[in-house]
């Protein structure tokens, strides 16, 4: 149980032993006394608190969740409010001064009341209001509560471990449940560009001279009689696009301020371009790209298509991987018994970080109960997936590694951008999100764009904004961030030209993103 003195506390030993010190140096046996029985009174006072605390947690306190399911779904920056509540089944109430949440810190989590009592033998009902401010899956772990003992000089925090899950996908994921408007007529050719061409169709293009060839059911006899030579209604054919996004998905773009990092904001412009081209009836094919490929789904269309592209977007390029995360194996065990100590205590009951296969026949053991069980991951060996997945699964956070991957994502977008031409349907547009590239610097880049069939298939590159993703909480001097901002607007202008000279057009596409929500 550990113990933390307040600000009163700490005034009495202070005074205390100061009283001592006196008495000590002026040889008087009462002041002498009256410094000793104050640091006496204090160690009782901490006893008592440990005495009091011990019999809440021996009579039951226990937080329980009243929201179900326990795995909500929100779109990033939206929020939810879930109902908690927290029991007390001893004689006596019990106070705190500080309610708060333990969870992943890529939710924004508030909760009401943040401070009272839990009253004797009764419950008290807790508002968790959750924002998500990152894609993925993420874990509101438990509760924790700061209680006062009696007589006011110590706290103890009383930690519930109760998983609950929230799901973050980007914003633009519920316009992808209604299907495109248009029926029958929107069924259209897998090849192609969007019409209006002639052919076939529902709406008039215009009226022109009969021609040989043309069939005698499109004559308009009206307009022939008035005009007198015989014309004809040609209507319009809508053929729709085969789109690839492609997405630069390379660890280093989570750097930055959470919900405003350059991977946070691109996320959120594919979904959006990918509901916009869905709602027009195209196919739409997705392609996440780091140090490897993270995610391929070839075009389609439909709501089931546009989940299966909705959650590749959110959870493929999550840093839990042995190639994306700053956590070794040893790191991932430690955290692993960090989180299932207070979850299941005689689960892990004399267990060792050092002892990685017992701490990974444990996490095995208690996946079972985490909010996110399937959850899958990348890593060397079986041992290390198994620990890896135990964090996934429970929602719990891990850092993305510090090294840049940047070299091999170049060789994996060169990769992707011929196979997503080779593929079928053949596509007629490719958007690719990318920081725009000094050629010079990438030379991968540069020779699959030579090589790309601009001709046949229109390419446009969507710059990432850098100079966004820089801190604004003060972490960061103010020089400093307008240096940084500086050094990003000149590299995307000169990776811009750059492209230019190529024939490439540069899109900056803007999703309604705001600031990251405050914690």
């Amino acid at each position: 149980m550990q113990l933390h003195p307040t600000r009163p506390a700490v005034d009495v030993a202070i005074a205390g032993i100061v009283t001592m010190a006196v008495g000590l140096l002026s040889q008087t046996a009462a002041v002498l006394g009256f410094g000793a029985a104050m640091l006496v009174g204090l160690a009782i006072a901490r006893a008592v608190t440990q005495v009091g605390v011990a019999r809440i947690r021996s009579a039951g306190f226990e937080m329980l969740w009243r929201s179900e399911p326990r795995v909500r779904r929100i779109g990033r920056r939206e929020s939810v409010t879930l109902e908690a509540e927290v029991r007390n089944r001893d004689t006596r109430a019990a106070r705190y001064v500080e309610l708060r949440a333990v969870c992943s810190p890529n939710l924004v989590v508030k909760l009401e009341p943040t401070a009272g009592e839990v009253p004797a033998s009764g419950r008290l009902s807790v508002q968790v209001t959750v924002t998500g401010a990152r894609v993925g899956r993420h874990g509101i772990h438990g509760l924790s509560l700061e209680v006062r003992g009696a007589p006011g000089l110590f706290e103890v925090p009383l930690t519930f471990a109760n998983p609950f899950g929230i799901e973050v996908l980007p914003r633009a994921f519920s316009s992808q449940l209604s299907p495109p408007r248009g029926g029958r007529s929107r069924q259209v050719a897998d090849d192609g560009r969007p019409g209006p061409l002639s052919g076939d169709g529902l709406e008039l293009r215009e009226l022109r001279e009969h021609q040989p060839g043309d069939p005698f059911k499109r004559i308009a006899w009206k307009a022939s009689a008035r005009r007198g030579r015989l014309m004809v209604r040609d209507y319009e054919r809508e053929e729709r696009d085969v789109v690839w996004l492609l997405l630069d998905a390379s660890v280093e773009l989570w750097s930055g301020e959470v919900g405003a990092a350059p991977l946070d904001l691109a996320i959120d412009e594919v979904a959006a371009a990918a509901a916009r081209h869905l709602s027009r009836g195209d196919r739409v094919g997705l392609g996440i790209v780091a140090g490897r490929t993270l995610g391929w789904l070839r075009p389609d269309r439909g709501p089931a298509h546009a989940m299966e592209l909705m959650s590749a977007l959110s959870h493929r390029a999550h840093a839990h991987d042995g190639d994306r995360s700053d956590l070794d194996e040893a790191d991932v065990a430690y955290r692993v018994l960090e989180h299932a100590r207070p979850l299941d205590p005689a689960a892990v009951a004399g267990v060792r970080p050092g002892e990685l296969d017992r701490v990974a026949r444990r996490a095995e053991r208690l996946r079972s109960r985490a909010p996110f069980p399937d959850a899958e991951v990348h890593a060397p060996s079986a041992r290390e997936r198994t620990l890896r997945r135990y964090l996934a699964a429970f929602g719990a956070h891990c850092p993305p590694r510090l090294e840049p991957e940047r070299t091999r994502t170049d060789l994996q977008l060169a990769t992707a951008l011929e196979r997503a031409v080779r593929e079928k349907p053949r596509p007629s547009v490719m958007y690719l999100w990318s920081p725009t590239p000094d050629l010079g610097a990438r030379p991968e880049i540069e020779r699959a764009l030579a090589r790309f069939p601009r001709r046949r298939v229109e390419l446009r590159w969507v710059g990432m904004r850098l100079g966004q993703s820089i801190p604004t909480d003060g972490s960061v001097t103010p020089a400093v961030a307008d240096a940084l901002r500086i050094r990003a607007r000149v590299a995307e202008e000169r990776g811009a030209r750059s492209l230019g000279r190529l024939g490439i057009r540069v899109e900056h596409l803007r999703s309604r993103v705001g600031p990251p929500p405050a914690g």
